[in-house]
């Protein structure tokens, strides 16, 4: 099955709408929109002294809703699906995640997808956010939502995490049905949550295409135990690769935040490719990371021990042609929706204007190679 590609919308200031247009000419499965209140970049190394990036933001952290905008990208756009990458079942109540889906569903005539995680320490820590128990209180907040969708008149519910007493949602469904659920899962509970009970797939992280399929199949597996049909969920990949000319990749792997990005890969990855993590055997990337505890100190000790070559043992980078070739492994692997994020971009403001021109020759090399229409 050809591939297919999502893109991002940026969900930070300063705002701009006006790229919708392009978005939304039938070349993109699907449009997504991050949802955070902190960046992964931490503070301390957003500052002119790391990057020049500082010049032109005063902060790596400002996030706008994620719904909220979602409904403007709804009420601008008419082909493509958009979708959130991903609210987390913390910070949202279940009922209010579905009547917000619910009505995202309506004003995109049946465009919304329901990206759905269970939270990232980054997230939740910081603002007082319980994020003990967060895949059980996810698993209970997706059921509680699919049962909203489901049932007419009031809802009696007592679980572990939420109750409900004489609860409604009467809005209808539009008519398309209910919200896609796509899950970003990585750990055994989540992959298994999303066969018994997601639509699609949206994994983040630092797997490589041979631990994906692995993953899949685990998906897959689940799936057929729950009585679903397991082709029937889609799966996907955001894929952050680091796209340069062979001149450019030395210089862009020196920079602070393009070190910083060990943090967003795991230990289990880099032990696979045969590194150690600077932050230990037993990191979880992006489920882990707090950066409120990265003081520069820290990062300073953590940019001596940061080995290049680990990253570039993980992460698919090269020119764009080579980057999309490694992008089709995935798609081998399983996959039927990629996006593509460049991380070369975070080297600085040179690299960062190049960066959209990147991805696009790298989107069109790989629709080449997986068969699909640039």
């Amino acid at each position: 099955m050809p591939l297919e590609l999502a893109s991002f919308f940026r969900t930070t200031l300063p705002l701009d709408l006006g790229g919708l247009d392009a978005l939304d000419d039938g070349r993109y499965h699907s449009l997504w929109l991050p949802d955070h209140l902190v960046s992964f970049w931490p503070d301390s190394i957003w500052t002119p002294e790391f990057t020049d990036l500082a010049e032109v933001s005063p902060s790596p952290h400002r996030y706008l809703d994620g719904l909220t905008l979602a409904g403007a990208v709804a009420a601008r756009t008419t082909r493509t699906r958009l979708a959130t990458s991903v609210l987390d079942t913390v910070r949202r109540h279940p009922v209010m995640l579905a009547q917000s889906a619910l009505t995202l569903s309506h004003l995109s005539n049946g465009r919304f997808i329901l990206g759905l995680g269970a939270g990232e320490r980054e997230n939740l820590a910081p603002y007082g956010f319980d994020h003990r128990c967060t895949v059980s209180r996810f698993a209970e907040a997706l059921r509680l939502i699919r049962l909203l969708w489901s049932t007419d008149g009031p809802i009696d519910f007592a679980g572990e995490h939420f109750t409900l007493e004489h609860a409604r949602l009467d809005a209808e469904l539009h008519h398309s049905g209910p919200p896609p659920i796509w899950i970003g899962a990585n750990g055994p509970r989540m992959l298994r949550l999303v066969g018994e009970l997601g639509d699609g797939w949206w994994p983040t992280g630092s797997a490589g295409p041979e631990t994906y399929a692995g993953q899949l199949a685990r998906i897959r597996e689940a799936a057929e135990h729950a009585g679903r049909d397991p082709e029937a969920i889609t799966p996907a990949k955001m894929v952050v690769c680091l796209i340069s000319e062979p001149d450019e990749l030395s210089a862009i792997v020196q920079r602070p935040l393009v070190k910083s990005l060990v943090l967003q890969l795991t230990g289990d990855a880099l032990a696979d490719a045969g590194h150690r993590h600077p932050m230990g055997e037993h990191w979880r990337g992006i489920q882990d990371i707090d950066p409120r505890v990265l003081t520069r100190d820290r990062l300073l000790r953590l940019f001596e021990e940061v080995d290049p070559a680990a990253i570039l043992s993980v992460v698919p980078h090269g020119t764009p042609k080579q980057v999309a070739a490694q992008i089709a492994d995935f798609g081998e692997a399983g996959a039927r929706v990629v996006s593509v994020l460049d991380y070369s971009g975070m080297a600085g403001q040179v690299y960062a204007a190049e960066s959209a021109r990147k991805i696009r020759e790298v989107e069109d090399a790989l629709l080449q190679l997986a068969g699909s229409t640039p």
